[in-house]
């Protein structure tokens, strides 16, 4: 199982940008999928997060500005970030922590992307 996260760029403050991250292999199930940025010298933080049937969650710091969303049929979570401000710079990490994996008999791994920089500038 790999995730494959895309989307990251240089934008202006107040810009936009929206993040993909397709989950792709011999996958029976997701049920959370989650966005975390680390910035340069600060600690890996979590950004957003939703559950399969779709509830949501976002740290405070980006609340009102990024909305997280999937496609469960493409197991394929997205970030859509806007009013981007230059402290969102970092590096964007989608995370899966229960993914069902079908072979040989069905067992749960935490999966992790390999992060992609979004830079904002003032």
């Amino acid at each position: 199982v790999q995730l494959q996260a895309s989307g990251g760029g240089l934008v202006q403050s107040g810009g936009s940008l929206r993040l993909s991250c397709a989950a792709s292999g011999s996958i029976f199930s997701i049920n959370t999928m989650r966005w975390y940025r680390q910035a340069p010298g600060k600690q890996r933080e979590l950004v957003a997060r939703i559950t399969s049937g779709g509830i949501t969650n976002y740290a405070d710091s980006v609340k009102g500005r990024f909305t997280i969303s999937r496609d469960n049929a493409k197991n394929t979570v997205y970030l859509q970030m806007n009013s981007l401000k230059p402290e969102d710079t970092a590096v964007y990490y989608c995370n899966a922590p229960d993914v069902v994996v079908e072979t040989p008999a069905p067992r749960q791994f935490q999966f992790w992307g390999q992060g992609t920089q979004v830079t904002v500038s003032s």
